[in-house]
């Protein structure tokens, strides 16, 4: 073996070492804080749950169920809100891929007759400023009550009862969207599908 070959086979190992221990570590640390990293997402949700139902005094992470749209596609989480056994409200854990900035995802809560009650943007890369103004009172209030199953749920420069946000349509769309699928799916629950 040449002197540069026994360089090159000693930069392999020592590359194949250092990888080997990088790989370990970062596993480690993964293993180390997946629970806590999935415990603060929880409590984040919860949060988010207490937001836009009524008042509950059960445990709606314990009732969670898996709905699904019509087609199948959409698979969502279902969080009842109940007080003294019987369900006043309910949230389910929406999103759509449609934002400005990608993925916005939210729990929109829910009032038994299907109106809206009221919804939290759980995560989003809207612009700040702007697209991330979907999740101020003064956008959000226009909601509460609002039924899908009754009134068009769109903005007004699309035929529909809402008000976007100035400067931030496609933000609005993406909201309006991820609440359409909330209601598709519970509409296809309810239907006992």
């Amino acid at each position: 073996m040449t002197n540069n070959q026994k360089k090159f086979m000693n930069m392999v190992i020592t590359l194949t070492i250092i990888a080997g221990a990088s790989a370990f570590l970062l596993s480690s640390v993964y293993q180390f804080t997946k629970e806590p990293i999935a415990k603060a997402k929880d409590k984040r949700e919860l949060e988010a749950i207490s937001q836009v139902v009524e008042e509950f005094d059960n445990n709606p992470f314990a009732e969670k169920m898996i709905i699904y749209s019509k087609n199948q596609k959409d698979k969502l989480d279902f969080y009842p809100a109940r007080k003294k056994g019987n369900i006043t409200s309910f949230a389910i854990k929406t999103y759509s891929d449609n934002g400005f900035g990608g993925k916005i995802e939210m729990i929109v809560g829910f009032y038994i007759s299907g109106a809206i009650k009221n919804f939290k943007i759980t995560s989003h890369q809207e612009t700040p400023g702007l697209g991330s103004k979907a999740d101020d009172a003064k956008f959000k209030e226009q909601f509460d009550g609002f039924n899908p199953n009754k009134q068009i749920l769109k903005v007004r420069q699309d035929g529909g009862e809402i008000d976007g946000i100035t400067a931030a349509t496609i933000t609005s769309r993406a909201v309006l969207d991820a609440i359409q699928r909330a209601t598709d799916a519970y509409n296809n629950f309810n239907a006992g599908k």
